[in-house]
């Protein structure tokens, strides 16, 4: 959908030389039945051979050392794949063909392991100007050889009017599109997948089936894997601008070889987790390559969406003049995660129509809701109000107003803006270190010091705790990586030296892919803002911002 399907000077020699090779090459050879298999199956080993795992990257998977034996344990998906679900898998390609090789290599591999008639690709072509609008192509004619159903679309880029080079506007409008296959087969055929997998950057094949299969143990809304680049010799751990740990605050000065005192998440549980390798709870993500459970999103409503109050700086109106509490202009990805923690809450409020009380579900909530049993229990407390209380003191992590940005100078005279007190590394000597590496060059300098140090009076509202959590994890074993990435070394830094599949039990293997308990959504994140149009370079501050679950719920009704 969307080619360039006008006339051109040759059109009629080509078409007829097309059909004269068709009309004396082929058609009377496929047409018997003696020959047809034989022409069939040239084919198909013919697109097996290129399509092994013989792209840039994918060519590494067979050989990629991990401690839990993935690529030993042949058997170890086989009841995912007897489940025989259906998955869509989506991919939103701006020029970026050196991915697209790689990520069919992984489509034909998913289809021979999952069943060609199992899963759907929806594949959004945004405005490419390298040789995408080519390989499409060759995606279009090797999945239809296969028999994998697929939709390709190329559309073009946004116009001025619609405030083209927003970038979070522009997501959201390309990830809505790419999922129109999604709610047209549900819509119209009541065709449902049980998972949507959205593929960026590299991710081997086992390393999805494994995230699907962690989806599905943790009965998860959506399972990020952990999105890496290169950068001066080390590993960086890309998309901090989406993503943040289950206490709302950044993956700052996250490495492949950090010390384990420094993981990359900051709170005491996930941190614990990750060092063992172990899937942990977060309040967002996106991590490149992930898995979303479309029952707990978008059929339930839920789309890609932005701030629509940005400033559009080609016209000459001066920037609106915003609240210190306004919310957030980042990422669709963050504005989807906040959605999925109102949405999964709200539907525990449902619940209260029944007579169950959220304190009494917080307590049964691995217990499957049963409304006919509920006239023997007797009545249930109502939900707690309790005050927030004021930090006690600056760097509590409290939500605020923003405070005043300033410019601090970066490599090659450029300025870029921070909220005070969000200073960059010293070690990075006023520059981020890691800047344009991977999908991690329009994240803001890391830094430690508080983003908002000043005190706010209490105010009446239900914690965020006190309602059903959405199940976001981050399953660290499963990397996404760019081109040019030593998988091998990669491995090395985040899991150490090969270790035999057999020194770890079964149960240390598959027993802990499950959380034993969920956190609550945390009080306030760490809010990283685009407030201007500009695309994905454009300048961005930070300010710590409240989140409120109660206040969302009441903005719906």
């Amino acid at each position: 959908m969307g080619r360039d399907e006008r006339d051109d000077l040759f059109r009629d020699v080509v078409r007829n030389g097309a059909r004269d090779w068709w009309d004396r090459f082929q058609l009377p050879y496929i047409t018997g039945k003696d020959t047809a298999h034989m022409d069939a199956q040239n084919v198909v080993t013919a697109i097996d051979q290129l399509l092994t795992l013989n792209g840039w990257v994918a060519g590494l998977c067979p050989t990629l050392a991990r401690p839990f034996g993935q690529n030993k344990r042949l058997g170890a998906y086989d009841e995912l794949i007897r489940q025989n679900h259906l998955y869509y898998v989506a991919i939103v390609i701006h020029s970026a063909d050196h991915f697209l090789v790689d990520q069919l290599a992984v489509i034909v591999q998913m289809a021979k392991r999952l069943g060609t008639s199992n899963i759907f690709v929806s594949m959004l072509d945004y405005d490419s100007t390298d040789s995408t609008e080519t390989l499409t192509d060759l995606c279009e004619a090797v999945m239809t050889l296969l028999g994998v159903p697929y939709r390709i679309r190329r559309i073009p880029s946004m116009t001025a009017d619609e405030a083209a080079a927003y970038y979070p506007l522009e997501e959201a409008h390309m990830r809505n599109l790419a999922l129109e296959p999604l709610f047209e087969l549900y819509n119209k055929r009541s065709i449902k997948f049980q998972r949507v997998i959205w593929l960026k950057g590299f991710t081997c094949p086992n390393d999805i089936l494994e995230t699907i299969k962690v989806s599905f143990a943790n009965e998860a809304a959506m399972v990020c894997g952990m999105d890496w680049a290169e950068h001066n010799g080390f590993f960086i751990f890309s998309d901090r601008w989406r993503t943040r740990d289950i206490e709302g605050d950044q993956f700052r000065q996250s490495k492949s070889s950090s010390k384990p005192d420094a993981v990359p998440p900051r709170d005491k549980v996930g941190a614990s987790r990750y060092a063992q390798h172990l899937p942990f709870q977060v309040f967002c993500c996106e991590s490149g390559t992930h898995v979303v459970d479309p029952a707990q999103s978008y059929y339930k409503g839920i789309v890609y969406r932005a701030g629509p109050d940005f400033h559009n700086v080609s016209n000459s109106d001066p920037p609106p003049q915003r609240d210190p509490d306004a919310p957030c202009l980042d990422s669709s990805q963050a504005w989807f995660c906040r959605d999925l923690w109102v949405h999964t809450a709200g539907d525990g409020m449902k619940e209260l129509d029944y007579g169950v009380a959220d304190a009494e579900r917080l307590r049964r909530r691995d217990v499957p809701f049963d409304p006919v049993n509920l006239a023997a229990r007797g009545p249930d407390p109502e939900p707690q109000i309790k005050p927030i209380p004021a930090p006690a003191a600056a760097g509590a992590g409290a939500p605020g107003p923003a405070v005043a940005a300033e410019k601090v100078p970066v490599e090659g005279g450029s300025e870029e803006v921070h909220d005070g007190g969000a200073r960059p590394n010293p070690e990075t000597s006023g520059a981020d270190s890691d800047a344009n590496a991977g999908s991690d060059f329009d994240a803001m300098p890391d830094s430690d010091v508080p983003l908002d140090d000043a005190p706010q009076p209490p105010r009446l509202a239900i914690p965020n705790g006190a309602y059903r959590p959405a199940r976001i994890l981050i399953n660290p074993r499963c990397v996404t990586t760019f081109a040019g990435v030593s998988h091998t070394q990669l491995a090395l830094d985040l899991f150490g030296p090969a270790r035999d599949a057999d020194g770890i039990s079964e149960v240390g293997r598959q027993g802990k892919y499950v959380l034993e308990d969920w956190e609550g959504a945390p009080e306030s994140f760490v809010c990283q803002e685009q407030r201007q149009t500009g695309g994905r370079k454009a300048v961005k501050t930070q300010r710590r911002l409240s989140f409120s679950i109660h206040d969302e719920l009441h903005r719906l009704l």
